[in-house]
């Protein structure tokens, strides 16, 4: 894993761009702490920087930025080929190429012998390159099929920047981005920014499965998009194939694949090992690993001083039973205290899933003993585990037959209680057995059922900040995600609008940019067995109750995991890697968010409605709502924003020396 960065120009000095070069490899640092190559083309116009974090093939071969065997491409690249060894079969010492030596090699040999378009449909991969083509000065952006690597790209001024994360184009001397208060907005509907915007103005994220060239032609580059592969179209495809067997034979066929994606997936020159939250998705991963490995795999896991939000003792449970060697990490309030004002720096734009805190702490944990893991992440949105998937359907269904005045009623009846005090309420009841924070699925229960479509629902189940944005200045709302529209038209049933909307949202932007920068910012590769490409359209061919029924979601997940784990250790309502943030604020963590919604600060700074925010936080404090989602986000943001005013740009002899002419 690795991470690159580059730059168009109209031409620079040799001394001035290797300069540049330096200093935005050194911003991705962390991602790669193994080695440093730049790359500059000699009319300047053209340079490429990376860093190595190495995995397969730890020697000089691996070295980029890598030129191919006949000198026309170059090319800096993040990722990992899954199917390399089986493709790299194809060019024996024989041939009249030179045999691949690295994965990257093998892309290389690939793009040479077919092209870029050919190439790609034949690699199985997580992956972001950029691709410089000497002959016909083409520059080539690619993302990979789901999104798990990032890369951002934008002009400034007469200057084309792009990298794995946006600190290397920050401290390109062309740099002059404003904040996009669109982007924003966004982040406190959503507690993050949906591609393909970045924070910035002017300054984008390419989308999954997208490329994006630019070549010279005319006396200027022309820029264009393409989408190589699609999620949308896939399901299309899928469902026209619909898989015609039977429950059990299905849960044969998901074997199987697991067994090969795993078993690719596995395939590592330095020690690997999983994170295990003792859930359907990660156990079944290390269930699967176990099976394949000779030895016993490295897992881990978080526990949290909060009861109500520790898993571990379940993941303890499970790794027992499957015969791992097992790190459980104990997570305190003071250790969030700590962790926190690190987040920004490692979540380069604002970024609010309070889930960054447990999972920037496992990756630490995880990089004291492997540096490459696997994880359980698109499970929920491939296979249907999400609450909503089950819920969602039942509101719209209720709120197509009561009136919305009846509704309203209602929903003002749900929220009269605190979620603490429908919590005392409930542990007195039966039916609270087995659940947990049923309080704050009261309060959101009661924004639901306001919606008027299916749309809608989604929208306020996903959405924070309903009552009204606190972000000040917006001209007109925020651009969406392309593809969007079309979903929400199309003749999928609700579910499926959900899961697949989810795929192409919330899961690359949210789920994919959680793990991608907190691991990465160890210099931990870690890597998503269910985003298999291959294995996600089997998914998609398969009956809607296989995946997602009346009592729950992940179906075939789950009797598949019965194989190899009692049922007894995993039937239990999701929590995944929640964090008790709303306590937290309101004890530990109350001065330092007291300081960033300061109301003279926010007034000053201009960006928020004080009386929204203040508002909210008072509420908070009071213990009359659990507003920790909706303000999490804002304090995310203001750490952010100190994090980068005392950010250097660039030194002043960089700039210097910088020739543009």
């Amino acid at each position: 894993m690795c991470g690159l960065a580059g730059f168009l120009s109209p031409g620079v000095s040799r001394d001035g761009g290797n300069l540049v070069l330096r200093r935005m490899a050194e911003s991705l640092l962390p991602r790669g702490p193994d080695e440093e190559g730049i790359w500059l083309s000699r009319s300047g116009v053209v340079g490429l920087a990376h860093r190595r974090l190495s995995v397969i093939g730890l020697g000089n071969e691996g070295r980029q930025p890598m030129t191919s065997h006949s000198g026309r491409y170059v090319i800096a690249y993040n990722g990992e080929i899954y199917n390399y060894k089986r493709l790299a079969l194809q060019y024996p010492n024989e041939s009249s190429l030179q045999p691949p030596h690295s994965d990257t090699a093998l892309l290389l040999t690939l793009i040479e012998t077919y092209g870029l378009h050919e190439a790609l449909d034949q690699v199985v991969g997580m992956f972001a390159f950029a691709l410089w083509d000497c002959l016909e000065n083409r520059l080539s952006l690619v993302r990979d099929r789901l999104g798990e690597k990032p890369l951002y790209f934008g002009w400034q001024g007469d200057t084309f920047l792009f990298g794995s994360t946006l600190a290397p184009l920050r401290v390109h001397p062309a740099w002059n981005a404003a904040l996009d208060h669109q982007a924003i907005d966004r982040l406190v509907r959503s507690n993050y920014i949906q591609s393909p915007s970045s924070i910035h103005v002017g300054i984008n994220q390419l989308l999954p499965g997208q490329g994006l060239e630019l070549v010279w032609q005319g006396g200027q580059w022309n820029q264009r998009s393409w989408q190589y592969w699609s999620a949308t179209k896939s399901v299309e495809k899928a469902r026209a194939n619909r898989y015609c067997g039977d429950f059990t034979s299905a849960t044969d066929r998901l074997e199987e694949q697991l067994l090969r994606v795993v078993g690719d997936q596995m395939v590592a020159d330095v020690p690997l090992g999983a994170f295990l939250s003792g859930g359907v998705d990660s156990s079944l991963i290390v269930a699967v690993m176990q099976r394949i490995s000779s030895r016993p795999v490295k897992t881990f896991t978080i526990a949290f001083d909060d009861m109500a939000y520790d898993e571990s003792l379940y993941a303890e449970a499970v790794a027992e039973h499957l015969g791992t060697s097992h790190t459980t990490y104990r997570m305190s309030h003071l250790d969030a205290i700590e962790i926190i004002p690190k987040l920004s720096a490692i979540y380069d734009q604002p970024f609010a899933d309070a889930s960054q805190i447990p999972t920037a702490l496992v990756a630490h944990a995880a990089r004291r003993e492997v540096t490459v893991a696997l994880t359980g992440d698109g499970g929920d949105e491939v296979f249907g585990g999400y609450s909503r998937y089950r819920w969602a359907p039942r509101v719209s269904a209720f709120s197509s037959l009561v009136p919305e005045c009846l509704r309203s009623l209602l929903g003002s009846a749900l929220t009269a209680l605190s979620p603490s005090a429908w919590d005392r309420l409930f542990r007195t009841l039966p039916i609270a057995s087995g659940h947990s924070r049923l309080g704050e699925k009261i309060h959101k229960l009661s924004g639901l059922l306001l919606a008027g479509s299916q749309r809608d629902t989604y929208k306020n189940y996903s959405t924070f900040w309903l009552g009204g944005s606190p972000v000040r200045g917006l001209s007109c709302p925020g651009q969406s995600n392309p593809g969007q529209e079309f979903i929400w038209t199309s003749n999928l049933t609700f579910v499926e609008k959900m899961m697949l909307v989810d795929t192409i949202t919330y899961l690359p932007d949210d789920i994919l940019v959680k793990v991608d920068r907190a691991s990465m910012s160890v210099g931990l590769e870690t890597r998503a067995p269910f985003l298999d490409h291959q294995l996600f359209e089997f998914a998609w061919s398969l009956p809607q109750s296989y995946r997602v029924g009346p009592k729950g979601g992940k179906l075939l997940l789950r009797n598949l995991l019965s194989r190899y784990v009692p049922s007894s250790l995993i039937e239990r309502p999701k929590s995944g890697f929640a964090v008790p943030i709303g306590r937290y604020l309101r004890g530990p963590l109350r001065d330092w968010a007291e300081g960033l919604l300061d109301p003279h600060r926010l007034s000053r700074e201009g960006l928020f409605d004080v009386r929204v925010v203040r508002g909210a936080w008072q509420e908070h404090l009071s213990g009359r709502r659990n507003r920790q989602y909706d303000l999490w986000s804002v304090l995310m943001f203001q750490g952010w924003l100190d994090h980068m005013s005392a950010a250097p740009r660039y030194n002043a002899h960089v700039e210097t020396k910088f020739n543009m002419g």
